[in-house]
């Protein structure tokens, strides 16, 4: 009975695997590009959340809404309130409104195909099991633009072919195109594979690539915790409940100890 409930287990764990095998392979080639690593410093650094929150506001809240999170919560990342006012609100007077946008979502449509997604929980919902995390994602989705003329918004994107928005931060950046070769696909002699080399500069941006890579880990970061404002609270809370349960249980052990050691 015991060895025939073993077989069993084996044969759940090994379809397990091999499931799991199959997601992570799935997730890893199902974008034409692998997602950079964010650099998760970032993410607990005030002066680049502060950075974030300001491109946010300029290059993003112009089509995406943020309507779940309030102006005055960016007093959690050292904002002061009349910086916020002064800095960081152009769509309300309120320091209490959530951010939300006056684009109607029918122009939207009819501009970019599509109406924009609210950004509050982008990083959270973008995250994809065996490729990476949303803030992956978004790493590498802003750092892979290029010029595409087929396009009608006149880009394209690695991450993301054929998307809808265009590069706002292009500025920031500048412009580049993409190249690719053709190769034929060693499974299958009659497929081509459209594989990308390297991008080629057109016109420089304000930013050299270095900072241009920090200021879109800033974006990035922002976006993160914009997702998730508590999240390093959290984790302090934790840390320390670990410990007291780590504390407890030695406690406890010993305890027990004491109390059985003259019961034969």
């Amino acid at each position: 009975m015991r060895a025939r409930a073993n077989k069993h287990m084996k044969k759940l764990i090994a379809s397990f695997l091999i499931s799991f095998g199959l997601v992570t392979g799935a997730g890893a080639a199902g974008d034409g590009v692998a997602w950079d690593k964010f650099p998760t410093e970032r993410a607990t650094d005030m002066a680049a959340l502060q950075n974030g929150a300001q491109l946010f506001v300029n290059y993003c809240l112009n089509c995406h809404a943020a309507s779940f999170m309030r102006y005055n919560r960016l007093r959690d990342i050292g904002v002061t309130e009349d910086q916020i006012k002064k800095n960081l609100m152009f769509a309300t007077d309120k320091v209490g409104d959530t951010m939300k946008i006056s684009l109607d979502p029918k122009q939207a449509k009819e501009w970019f195909g599509g109406v924009p997604p609210d950004l509050t929980l982008v990083a959270r919902s973008r995250a994809k099991f065996g490729q990476g995390s949303g803030a992956d994602y978004l790493y590498t989705f802003l750092r892979t633009y290029y010029r595409d003329p087929s396009k009608p918004t006149g880009w394209n994107n690695l991450a993301y072919p054929n998307v809808g928005m265009p590069h706002v931060l292009w500025e920031l950046e500048g412009q580049r195109t993409a190249k690719f070769v053709d190769e034929k696909d060693p499974n299958d002699p009659k497929a081509v594979i459209h594989r990308f080399v390297g991008f080629e500069p057109v016109s420089p941006g304000k930013l050299s690539a270095l900072e241009y890579d920090e200021a879109v880990a800033d974006l990035v970061a922002y976006l993160q915790w914009m997702g998730e404002p508590s999240r390093s609270k959290r984790l302090q809370v934790g840390v320390w409940v670990l410990m007291f349960l780590g504390l407890f249980t030695v406690l406890a052990w010993r305890l027990n100890a004491a109390f059985w050691k003259d019961v034969k």
